[in-house]
Order: C-alpha cells, then structure tokens, then sequence
C-alpha cells in the first residue's frame, strides 16, 4: 500500500471517530421520497501530428535516432541545393575519449568530448543516502543528458556519438562570488561546410546552465536535446523514489501536467509551446527553459519520451525540442538542482509545483495550503532560528492556539446539543408509532433549543488541511531532506525507534478516554474505537515520516487540556437537566 494510500486510510478513520464522539445520540433523519502506443497532447495549431511510433526492440543501443523516438512537428521541406550532411561516428581508436571537469560550489559536473554531453552531475552541497558521496543526478553515466540532434523533416544528424573539440580543454574551476565561466565544445564535418558549436555558461552561485550554439549550414531545423533516462535514486526508500520518478512540463494553454515515468509506453511525444519541462525525482529535478536572451525560441516546441526498455519501471527517455532560429543559433536553460522552493520559484512560471502535489482532482485545493504551509515553516525556521523539529512543535501548539476560539465555539454548540438529548430521546419514544408526528415534534425542539447535530463538529476540522498539506510537504520537501531532530536521523523519512508512532497512539487514546469517561451511555462501538483505532493509527502512522508524526503529537497533546475541561463540563450539563428553549 502506497503512502497516499495509508494516509487516506488514517483520515477515514480519524474522521469517522471524530464525527461520532461529537455527534451525541442523533435523531434520525427526515424521510425523504486512439493509438495506445503514441499520446498526442494537443498544444500548436500548426505542428503537424506525430506519426506512428514504430515497434522497439529490448536489443537497440540507448541512442536511437529521432525518428524511433517518435515524429517531431513538421517543418518545411529543404530547399534544393540544402542538405544535411552525413556524419559517421569515428571509432573510440581514432579519437579517445576525454573527460571534462567543472567544479563549482553547489556541483561537480564531468562532461565527455563525444556529444558534448554530461556524464555525472553531482550535487555537491547534498549527500546520498544509497552510496558514499554527494547526491548523482544522471541515471546512466553512457547515455548522459543534453546530447544533441538535428532534425530537418525526416532527416537526421545525430551529434551525440560524434568527437568535439574543448575549450578550454583542462575544464573549469569556479569559486563562490566569482564570475560565469563558458566550456565550449565544436564540432566540425570534415568534407562538408556543416559544424556545430554548443556553449554551457555556469554561475558558481546558481543551479542554472545557460546553453547556446550554432548548427552553421543550416538555416532551419528542430533542435532536440536528451534530459536523459529519469534521474539518479539517491534515497533510503527505493520504492517511495520509484514512485515520485516523472515528467512535468506546463504548457502555455493547459498548464502543469505531470506522467510517472513507469506509465510511458513505446513512445510519446508531447507538443507544446512549453513554458518549462522537467525530469523529477522525490527531491531533485532537471529542467529546460527558454532561454532570456535573444537568439533562443521563446518557448521549448515539445517533449519526446520513450519507454527505456531496460525492465526498470521507473525509467523512460525523454528529451525537449525546440526550433533553430535564423541561421541555426539555439538557446535555452537547464536548472539541475534542488527542489528548493524559494529556487523553483525564482524560475518564474510556476516551476515550484514542478513537484505535482497530491491526487489529481484535489492538487488545486492543496496546492494553496501546500504552498502556504511551506512558507509558513520556512519562515518560522528563519525568523526564530531553531531547528525544523522545534519549528514543527511550535506549529503544532499555535495551531491550536490559533483555533481555540472556534474550538471553544464548538464545545459550547456540543454541550447544548447533549444537553438537548433526554428532550430528544423523549420525543423519539412518544411518537415512534407516528413518524410524521415524530419529525414534526423534532423539527420544533431543534428550532427552540438551536439544536445541530454538526456544530461541534466543523471546527474540529479545521486543522486538517494543514495535517494535509504537511503530508504532501513531507513527501517532497528539500529543506526537511536529511534534516535530523533528538534522537531522529531525518525528519522526512520514518522513525527508526517507531517511538513517536506509539506515543501518538497514545495520545489519541487519552483524547478518547478522557471524552467518553463522562459518557457513560455512549455506545460500545465507539468505545471499542476508543482501543482498537489507536492501534491501527500506530500502525499506518509507523512508516509516515516522523515529523509529520512530531507535529501531529504535539497537537494531540495540546488538545488534551480543552478535551478535559469539555468533559467536566458535559458533567455539569448532565446535572442541571433539560435546558429551556432558546427564546424563553
């Protein structure tokens, strides 16, 4: 079962409990009488549509060219006297391999001469938890990520197995405040007027690439550039980084979508105008943009993905396209970092929801009090310079501070409406034989005594969204990555030791018992609850990350106060009698 899955389990649960403690001996109710192997998402009106993508086979090489990939969009036809050359690969005898080095503060990049691609791009600011050494992003250290192709109609020249030349050839070194650093590479056809120069500019202060070239000879073409096969797993749990693995991209018209990469098959091609599109992982994310200076599209054109092939569900390729301006310069970004939200945002263009949050119909409810939540726990991390785990214990305890008034509202509407029952219990008895007398008699004593059986109810749930939005938070936020709290490693992943599990469970024990101890004719199923959904809270709580735990605790703990003054109070309700009605 999924995380989404148990979570879900654990708020039916709580909130059955919730609705049933509160609701005292109700009356009862009033009667009442295409291809599946290509996806075409619709995006320009004036690329043409994407052909069948043709049958794979498990044996082919990792790179393929364009076309097995899938149809780019159209383009016109070459003129007469223009042709694409034809390149042949040298063999690795001719022209060996070198590796290219640039270092920074935030990254390690190693660049290959052969397709003027990147090899390793390290993170060099975050560890990974599934090997010695900073966080990898590139999944297939051969494959690599921004090889290059050229596509003009049906024609092709793959540069990514072609020998660049470097400069400069001894790589880059940036150092923190410095200035950006150009590595360019050139490719050059021996017999024909054809080259191919690419640019990678680096900042050492910034996650952000800026890429630029020229294919000389062309003067029209579709630039496409690999983001690679998903990204590197650098967590504990496989299973949770399996599932997170996707592409996102938000189209100009229809916004932020997202696809697992596991969901990919045979081929798929994307059309845009894109805004942005990206490769994810649970906490990391390679994306290209447009680039901010002129010589760039102003939007990325599509996005190819190919189902990998290799058995591994949570792999796919995927590469962006995007049109050569005049006299074949190009231009775009990649951000290869963090999902840090104050980065993300920075991009403009809502990449901070690059990350898709929560189920599908309900992301855009969550998405405000997702965002709102993050901001809020940023801030108090900042602003009172104390650790995530104390800010999520202060959260706890404001919240309910927060909502007492409301809360207090609610107890009072909960103690009128037990206070109302013997009068309700009284009219269900001398009228069971006569229904509609029976409603008639109840509808009156709800009006004269304000009676809800809801009242005590709504405010209750007023802190569940942000119990929600800290799920999804959990889920995916870097700042809580490997962030550790007292005797807990890392607030985002579970508790080794299951202590705070148990202890919520108790918690919520002590939160019913206190509540039913005063309730002596309450029913026995909800006093059966009362032992058996702490236990199961403890159990799909155990593997929930612990700082969701930490918080959920702290609030339980804040509620007992106002759960034991509710219950001494429903003793001296019970003790004056039947109240008068509202208006007497």
């Amino acid at each position: 079962m999924s995380s989404e899955a148990r979570f879900v389990l654990a708020i039916v649960l709580m909130l059955g409990v919730l609705v049933g403690t509160n609701i005292l001996f109700p009356p009862a109710p009033p009667q009442e009488g295409v291809d599946p192997g290509v996806e075409v998402v619709e995006g320009d009106p004036e690329a043409a549509p994407p052909a069948e993508a043709p049958e794979t086979d498990p044996a082919d090489p990792p790179a393929d060219t364009a076309e097995e990939r899938a149809t780019p969009p159209a383009l016109p036809e070459l003129a007469q006297d223009e042709e694409l050359p034809t390149v042949e690969a040298p063999s690795p005898e001719d022209v060996p391999e070198v590796r290219i080095a640039v270092e920074g503060p935030l990254y390690r990049y190693s660049f290959s001469n052969y397709g003027a691609s990147i090899r390793s791009a390290e993170l060099t600011q975050f560890e990974s938890f599934t090997q010695p050494g900073p966080v990898e992003l590139i999944a297939v250290e051969d494959q690599g990520i921004l090889g290059s192709r050229v596509v003009v109609s049906a024609d092709t020249v793959d540069l990514r197995r072609l020998p660049f030349q470097v400069e400069p050839e001894g790589g880059l070194t940036l150092e923190e405040g410095g200035d950006p650093q150009t590595l360019t590479f050139t490719y050059q056809h021996p017999t024909e007027p054809f080259s191919f120069e690419v640019r990678y500019t680096f900042d050492p202060d910034s996650y952000v690439i800026d890429v630029s070239g020229r294919a000389r000879g062309l003067d029209r073409g579709l630039l496409v550039s690999d983001l690679g096969r998903g990204l590197a797993f650098n967590e504990v749990d496989p299973n949770e980084e399996r599932r997170s693995m996707a592409y996102v991209f938000n189209h100009l018209q229809n916004g932020i979508q997202s696809t697992d990469l596991g969901d990919v098959e045979r081929s798929r091609l994307e059309e845009g105008p894109f805004f942005w599109a990206a490769l994810k992982s649970r906490y990391f994310v390679l994306a290209a943009f447009p680039a901010l200076e002129p010589g760039g599209a102003e939007y990325l054109g599509g996005l190819l993905a190919r189902e990998a092939m290799n058995g591994d569900e949570a792999s796919a390729d995927v590469a962006v396209t995007q049109s050569l301006a005049s006299g074949g310069t190009f231009a775009y970004r990649i951000y290869a970092g963090p999902q840090d939200y104050a980065l993300l945002a920075s991009m403009g263009n809502d990449f901070q929801q690059v990350n898709p949050i929560g189920w599908r119909p309900l992301r855009p409810i969550l998405r405000p009090f997702v965002g709102a939540v993050m901001w809020l726990l940023v801030w108090l991390h900042e602003t009172l310079a104390v650790g995530y785990g104390w800010v999520l214990i202060i959260l706890g305890v404001m919240m309910r501070i927060v909502l007492f008034p409301l809360y207090h509202k609610a107890m009072k509407a909960q103690l009128r409406n037990m206070a109302v029952q013997p009068l309700l219990k009284e009219i269900q008895t001398k009228y069971k034989d006569k229904p509609e007398k029976m409603q008639k008699e109840l509808m009156k004593l709800y009006k004269e005594h304000g009676f809800n059986p809801l009242a005590g109810c709504w405010p209750m749930l007023l802190p569940w969204p942000i119990l929600i939005a800290l799920f999804f938070v959990f889920q995916n936020t870097i700042e809580l990555r490997g962030v550790p709290f007292a005797w807990l490693p890392d607030l985002s992943a579970k508790d080794p030791l299951f202590i705070l599990p148990v202890l919520l469970g108790v918690s919520m024990f002590l939160i019913q018992w206190v509540s039913l101890r005063t309730m002596p004719d309450a029913p026995p199923q909800m006093r059966m609850m009362m032992w058996f959904l702490p236990i199961i809270m403890v159990v799909i709580f155990a593997n929930f990350p612990s700082g969701l735990n930490l918080y959920y605790l702290t609030a339980n703990v804040a509620t007992l106060p106002q759960s034991w003054w509710i219950a001494n109070e429903r003793v001296k309700v019970k003790a004056k009698g039947p109240p008068e009605p509202a208006g007497a």
